[in-house]
């Protein structure tokens, strides 16, 4: 794996320090969505009902439906959350660093939820890639982060959104995350940050004026 360069490590530890107390308290639902997904995972999708997610979690049929409107829903729990975080580190970063690299920092900080959450965010990338139901949902989340990037690069750049650098690197970013998931989930011994930061700098094209 190729190590990052200089820049990109200071912008992955500027990212680190940020405080993330500012997410959204999820945890009721994110335990449900881990019990759910360990059942998904071990029984199959489709053979896995609402009754034994709820039964597995020890809660109601009618509490599960408070907090999702179906099954596949519970693997983008944390989704709208990630995606603040994601915003608002694009937002407070430096203006002197190349906007690829704040993109790719910012990108790993909102995705990564530590360790101890590694069973869980498995899971979720195992089922991301191979449940129909659940896929349906992806194409519209990496619609909405790539919008993010090609908006947050221009910016930087003083260039149209629909310029060939921004949508490259949106494009980039997100097909790259893709490939590092896949190689997450068959290397138990490597971390998501590593397998990212690694697909990354393979992955996305640096600025050359």
């Amino acid at each position: 794996m190729a190590e990052p360069s200089e820049s990109a490590q200071q912008v992955d530890a500027d990212v680190v320090a940020i405080d993330r107390g500012g997410r959204p308290a999820t945890t009721s639902a994110h335990e449900l969505a881990a019990h759910a997904q360990r059942l998904f995972v071990a029984n199959g999708f489709d053979n896995t009902s609402v009754e034994d997610i709820a039964a597995a979690a020890g809660v109601s049929r009618r509490t599960f439906f408070r907090y999702f409107p179906t099954k596949a829903d519970v693997v983008w729990v944390e989704s709208d959350a990630e995606f603040e975080v994601f915003r608002e580190l694009l937002e407070r970063s430096e203006r002197g660093i190349p906007p690829a690299e704040t993109v790719t920092a910012a990108f790993i900080a909102a995705l990564d939820h530590g360790r101890d959450q590694d069973e869980w965010a498995r899971h979720r990338a195992e089922l991301i890639m191979s449940v129909p139901a659940v896929q349906a949902r992806a194409n519209l989340v990496y619609r909405q982060w790539r919008a993010e990037m090609r908006r947050f690069v221009a910016d930087r750049l003083g260039m149209a959104q629909d310029d060939r650098y921004p949508v490259a690197v949106a494009h980039a970013v997100t097909a790259a995350s893709v490939a590092a998931h896949e190689h997450w989930l068959s290397r138990s011994d490597l971390t998501m940050r590593d397998c990212l930061r690694g697909m990354f700098d393979l992955m996305v094209p640096p600025y050359t004026p």
